[in-house]
């Protein structure tokens, strides 16, 4: 059969997408519910959920929310259990619910270490341990797992985040490797450099027109010379969410403007 745009619908696919009251999940659902798929998002507390289905309201899509911790696994259960009802069996699953904690290693309590660890790289393994069974059931499933540049790269004051990333990229292509012949598909989006409301202090122009000095390091880093946006990782998402990508598993998929490629400008 020949190649039809169809390959790229997500037409009424299910698809939940952690933490995704705003941000990288929400860009990512809102470009799901775009290619036809039903949305179910979960975050940590009602207000979050309240602010999150506001949200996907004015941007006209009709998401279900649910409060979940997804470091408990009695709870994620329960919620896969509850999607299911509301809307059927879980066909993608995008991992994205994430923290950071920028603190030198020496500083660190190991309590906050293991914190990072849990949310980052404890809880994919849950959530993904809730809907496989349902995915081998259907025949079919995408699990999309959210990397980070700090899955290939270290970088000063995120000892325990690259560590969680490092273990996501892995977790990724196990899952690839043990359930790809169930045709269940895991792969990883690295994203780049994005912009977000939480970053605009670092790229306003400072009073005398320079940049900031971390706008200058990403800019200098990056090829493409820019930030990267949410949109940027819309397209790939639905990619790797779709019957497009049914032969590719266990891929980390960089959405980095070329960073990963690049050594930097010479002084």
């Amino acid at each position: 059969m020949g190649f039809s745009i169809e390959s790229f619908s997500l037409k009424d696919k299910v698809a939940w997408v952690t933490g995704a009251s705003y941000g990288i999940g929400f860009a990512i659902a809102s470009a799901y519910a775009a290619a036809g798929a039903k949305i179910a998002f979960n975050d940590i507390n009602q207000d979050l959920v309240d602010k999150g289905l506001a949200a996907y309201k004015e941007a006209g899509i009709d998401a279900k929310g649910y409060v979940c911790d997804v470091t408990d696994e009695p709870q994620v259960q329960a919620t896969a259990q509850k999607i299911e009802q509301d809307l059927g069996g879980v066909d993608i699953l995008v991992n994205n619910a994430g923290i950071i904690r920028r603190v030198p290693m020496i500083e660190m309590d190991a309590a906050d270490f293991r914190k990072v660890i849990d949310i980052d790289l404890n809880a994919p393994f849950i959530v993904s341990k809730a809907v496989i069974p349902g995915m081998i059931k259907k025949g079919h499933g995408k699990i999309i797992n959210i990397c980070s540049m700090m899955s290939e790269l270290g970088r000063e004051t995120v000892s325990a985040y690259a560590a969680a990333k490092g273990g996501l990229k892995m977790l990724t292509r196990n899952i690839a490797s043990e359930y790809g012949s169930a045709n269940i598909q895991c792969n990883g989006i690295g994203p780049g450099y994005i912009a977000t409301p939480q970053t605009a202090p670092l790229r306003e122009r400072q009073a005398d027109g320079s940049r900031h000095p971390f706008d200058s390091f990403i800019i200098a880093k990056t090829p493409a010379a820019r930030w990267g946006t949410t949109e940027d990782l819309e397209g790939p998402a639905v990619f790797l969410a779709s019957d497009a990508s049914d032969f590719v598993n266990g891929h980390i998929l960089y959405v980095d403007g070329g960073i990963l490629a690049y050594i930097g400008k010479q002084p």
